[in-house]
C-alpha cells in the first residue's frame, strides 16, 4: 500500500490555523513593528496619529500681543484720570500735593516753557510731522493727519467740559469770573497730544532707536511744558498730571491706528 504524502507547513496554512492579526507583536517576519499605527499617539485626541508640534498652528492671533498692552495701558490711565478728578471735585488727600508745590510766579523761562504748550507752537509741530507721515505712509496717507487731528479734537471735547463741571479755581485764589475753571490743563492736554503725535508720526517706519530717541525727546519737552504752567502759577500740579493720563490714553489709540497704514 503506498504512503500518504505528507504536506509541508506553507505559509497559507500557517495563517489559517492562528496567525496573529494586526496589531499583534509577532508577524510573519517574526519581529515586532518599530511604531505600530494604532500604538502612537500625537497628542491630540481629535487628530490621532499626528506628532506636535503642528507646524503653522498659533494658540491666539498674532496681532493681540501687539494691541492688548496698548488697551491696558489706555484703561489704566484713564482709571488714573478718575481718581485724581475724585480727589479734585471731593477735596481729598492728593489735593495736599497741590498746596505744597502750587503757587508760583511768571518768568521768562518758565513763561517761555508753558507758551510750548499753545495750540500755534504745539498744533504746527503736529501738523508738520502729520503731512511727513502722510507722504511716507505706504497706504492710507489719509490716516495719520485724520488720527492727529482727532486727537486733538477728542483732547479739547474732555477738558472743556471738565473744567467746567469741577469749576476748580487757580493757584491765584481769585474768582473764575467768565473762565470755565483750571481742571485739567488744556494747554498740558494739547502739548502732551501734539508732542507725542509728533513723535508716533516720525517714528512710525523708524528704527526701534529712533523711536525711543522721539519718545524721550516728547517726555522731557512735555515735562517742561507742565513746568512751566506750574512755575508760573497758571495751573495746579494735579491739572497738569490729569491732562498727561488723559493725553496718554489718546495716545495709545493713535498708535494702534498709525499700525494701519505702516
Amino acid at each position: 500500500m503506498p504512503a500518504i504524502p505528507r504536506r509541508p507547513h506553507d505559509s497559507a496554512l500557517a495563517h489559517s490555523a492562528g496567525a496573529p492579526g494586526p496589531g499583534d507583536p509577532r508577524r510573519s517576519t517574526g519581529r515586532a513593528s518599530q511604531t505600530p499605527r494604532d500604538a502612537r499617539d500625537g497628542g491630540r485626541h481629535s487628530r490621532p496619529g499626528t506628532l506636535p508640534p503642528v507646524p503653522g498652528r498659533r494658540p491666539f492671533p498674532s496681532s493681540l500681543p501687539a494691541v492688548a498692552p496698548a488697551a491696558l495701558l489706555a484703561a489704566a490711565l484713564l482709571a488714573a484720570l478718575a481718581l485724581i478728578t475724585w480727589q479734585v471735585v471731593s477735596h481729598g488727600a492728593l489735593t495736599a500735593v497741590d498746596d505744597r508745590l502750587g503757587g508760583g510766579r511768571p518768568a521768562p523761562v518758565p513763561q517761555f516753557l508753558s507758551d510750548l504748550g499753545g495750540l500755534p507752537a504745539a498744533g504746527t509741530t503736529a501738523a508738520l510731522c502729520a503731512a511727513v507721515a502722510a507722504w511716507r505712509a505706504r497706504r492710507r496717507r489719509w490716516l495719520p493727519p485724520a488720527a492727529a487731528a482727532a486727537a486733538l479734537a477728542a483732547a479739547g471735547a474732555v477738558v472743556v467740559p471738565l473744567k467746567a463741571w469741577t469749576a476748580r479755581t487757580g493757584p491765584d485764589g481769585l474768582p473764575l469770573g467768565d473762565y470755565p475753571g483750571y481742571y485739567p490743563s488744556g494747554h498740558a492736554a494739547t502739548a502732551a497730544v501734539a508732542y507725542g503725535c509728533a513723535a508716533l508720526l516720525l517714528g512710525a517706519a523708524a528704527r526701534l532707536a529712533v523711536r525711543r530717541l522721539l519718545a524721550a525727546a516728547a517726555a522731557v519737552l512735555n515735562g517742561a511744558v507742565g513746568t512751566g504752567l506750574v512755575a508760573c502759577g497758571y495751573h495746579w500740579p494735579l491739572d497738569v498730571v490729569a491732562s498727561w493720563c488723559l493725553s496718554g490714553a489718546l495716545l495709545c489709540a493713535v498708535a494702534a491706528a498709525l499700525r494701519r497704514c505702516s
